[in-house]
Order: structure tokens, then sequence, then C-alpha cells
């Protein structure tokens, strides 16, 4: 684990201001979108494992109501298997923000925790950049207003 500290962006607020105003079903997508943006730190250490994939399908699945909660629940409790089983932080991270977007199926109030969990996936990746953070936090923030 790195001694850095993770500093998230001012962007941050504007979202969880954005996220009272959107569905529920938006939320979803919107998590997952922020989980598959980052799905490389993990993919390219571990490209074999479909775990962060199937979580993130899963998600759009119940999008689409073709997919129950308890069965994302499993796709969520598989995606944080995955981030247990690495020490790569950047790639732990990546698999926390699938196993949060899968599991804004249940409780919309985690689409703001699979943000950051893929913002947390850049600062380990690139050395803890504010500016790469701000760059992310900037892209989540865009593409909510996109879908709300």
């Amino acid at each position: 684990m790195s001694s850095q500290n993770f500093v998230d962006s001012d962007i941050k607020e504007k979202i969880e201001e954005q996220l009272e105003k959107i569905d529920h079903s938006t939320a979803v997508r919107w998590a997952a979108d922020c989980a598959e943006h980052v799905l490389s730190y993990y993919e390219q250490l571990f490209p074999a494992d479909q775990r962060l994939k199937s979580a993130i399908e899963a998600a759009h699945l119940w999008t689409q109501g073709e997919m129950k909660v308890r069965d994302a629940h499993k796709a969520a409790f598989d995606a944080h298997a995955a981030a247990r089983e690495t020490e790569d932080e950047a790639a732990a991270s990546a698999a926390r923000a699938a196993g949060q977007a899968v599991s804004t199926a249940h409780m919309a109030e985690h689409a703001i925790h699979a943000s950051t969990y893929a913002v947390k996936s850049v600062a380990y990746a690139k050395g803890f950049s504010e500016d790469a953070v701000a760059e992310k936090r900037k892209w989540q923030y865009e593409r909510l207003l996109e879908l709300a």
C-alpha cells in the first residue's frame, strides 16, 4: 500500500449535487460508465479475468430490467473478491469501482463510491497526480450531465 495520500477534486461536490437530481437507473448507468472508464488498470494485469466486465455488464442489464438485484449482488461480490486478490492498488480500486457500480442497482447511493474508486484507480496509476484526478472527475461530471 502506498504511503501517499489520495486528494480528491472539488468537482466531487458538483457530482454529489447532480446525483441527487437523477433517477436510480441513470445513477446505475453512470456508475457503470465510471467503472468501465478505468477497467484497463485491472485488465492490463489480469487480461483473462472477466469478473469486472461481468459486473459492469450486470449493471447495464439491471438498467434494462434484465437482471434482478440479487443476481447483481453476486456480480458485485465477485468484483470485490477480485479487488482483494491483487496487491496493485490501481487494479484493486478499478475492481472496487466495478463492484460499487453494480451495487448501485441495490442502492443509488453506491454510485458516488463507484466514481470515487474509479478516481482512486487513476490516482494510484498516475502517482497521485492531482491533475489526473481532476481530469477524471471532470469526465465523470460531464458524463453525468450527458445522461441526466
